[in-house]
């Protein structure tokens, strides 16, 4: 069966790659996730006393933008409105529980303008389960119009956007969510947006609405999407947290680290998804200092490695030993992802020895011309059997003073 080609927007989407994927609100305040107002049950006027300590530094969006950039991240998702029903933005009437009631400031219209001043592509994230709108347990219809009253404001009021990332439709699985009616809403004003409808946990990957222009792998690694004979050809995008939160948690200390973040990133790709990566910002704005740093590592590491991370493609048929993979550029550009290297150096020195060794790969059938290190350009040995569509590659090991976890070999075809 045929695979369909993707439409524009869902292929300029896959390019993305790499995105920021941010969690912030009232909940922000207290430091325990944001599920705090449910897991706690705490009652509703209560929560809602935090709307009058809710303080936001100057300029946060632009930090915030600016360590995106820095991390070799194309795109940001921000939580414009969570389960709690805050909203980031102004809802122009349909309830004054908003940032610019709180403290006189829309804050998505500064996250924007901050997207738009250091080319990076904002996203809205817009809760459909909603702890504070009462018609959500009363008037469900009613709420659903609410609902799309509110994504309408997002869609006309702040200039062209990536898309819309939506969660909570888990929450009532049997509930007709009236999707075709909200997509409407967004096609009306953002045709080449990209529409998200987060299916949890439980349905990681699942294909939803027709409208729907990508699958998600909610803290779980993603799988190599069928495409064979679908209706429309779908993107795949793993979300992910960096320690066991996405609102900020002041006690979480257990994060991933840094060498995991880029191997994950590297298989997404080698999965054909995108890869967002969630932050909690602190309760004024401001990213947390051990969140920046990391995420700033990463992007030094695809300054180093990363060329093909957003243009490359899975290549199935070219299978490597282990962890090892390639991504497909173009008809004469390949990527070898090289994992488990180690640094070179004397033996009283330095764990692991020579550090470099054999790679094999199966199923290259294209004579190579050339293969070289992305980091480097260090020109690679390799030996290359066409009838059994065999590559050996020796990959030399890290000098001593670098090791990039990952490492990139370019290889160029005739």
């Amino acid at each position: 069966m045929a695979t369909p080609m993707p439409l524009k927007r869902i292929a300029d989407f896959e390019d993305l790659g790499f995105g920021m994927f941010v969690h912030w609100g009232l909940y922000s305040q207290v430091g325990k996730g944001e599920w705090y107002q449910s897991f706690y049950q705490v009652p509703k006027e209560k929560y809602e006393e935090l709307v009058k300590t809710f303080a936001v530094r100057p300029y946060y969006a632009e930090d915030m933008v600016k360590v995106a950039k820095a991390s070799g991240m194309k795109y940001i998702v921000l939580t414009t409105r969570h389960h709690d029903g805050f909203s980031l933005f102004d809802t122009k009437g349909l309830n004054t529980y908003d940032a610019p009631h709180a403290i006189g400031r829309d804050l998505v219209r500064e996250y924007v303008d901050a997207c738009n001043k250091y080319d990076i592509i904002p996203f809205f994230y817009h809760t459909t389960l909603d702890w504070h709108e009462e018609s959500f347990d009363k008037d469900f219809k009613a709420y659903l119009k609410y609902l799309r009253d509110s994504v309408e404001i997002l869609c006309s009021e702040y200039g062209k956007i990536g898309g819309l990332w939506f969660d909570g439709n888990w929450s009532k699985p049997n509930e007709d969510w009236e999707e075709d009616a909200l997509y409407e809403v967004i096609r009306k004003h953002q045709p080449d947006a990209i529409i998200v409808n987060n299916t949890g946990l439980s349905h990681r990957g699942e294909k939803g609405n027709l409208e729907i222009d990508s699958v998600t792998f909610e803290q779980g690694r993603p799988t190599r999407m069928n495409q064979d004979g679908a209706r429309k050809y779908l993107a795949t995008e793993m979300c992910q947290t960096l320690n066991d939160h996405w609102g900020v948690g002041a006690h979480d200390f257990n994060y991933k680290s840094v060498p995991e973040i880029i191997e994950t990133l590297c298989y997404s790709r080698r999965m054909g998804a995108n890869y967002l990566l969630n932050i909690g910002l602190e309760p004024d704005g401001t990213v947390p200092e051990i969140q920046g740093a990391m995420l700033k590592l990463v992007g030094q590491w695809i300054e180093l490695e990363g060329e093909a991370i957003y243009k490359g493609r899975p290549c199935d048929d070219i299978s490597g030993e282990g962890h090892d993979f390639v991504l497909r550029v173009d008809d004469h550009t390949l990527y070898a992802f090289i994992h488990g290297l180690k640094v070179t150096g004397d033996s009283n020195v330095v764990v692991g020895g020579s550090g470099s060794g054999l790679k094999n790969f199966i199923g290259l059938n294209q004579k190579i011309k050339s293969i070289e290190w992305v980091d480097n350009q260090e020109s690679l040995r390799f030996i290359q059997n066409a009838d059994e569509r065999l590559m050996s590659l020796y990959a030399t090991g890290f000098s001593y003073g670098m090791n990039t976890v990952v490492r990139v070999a370019k290889i160029v075809l005739e």
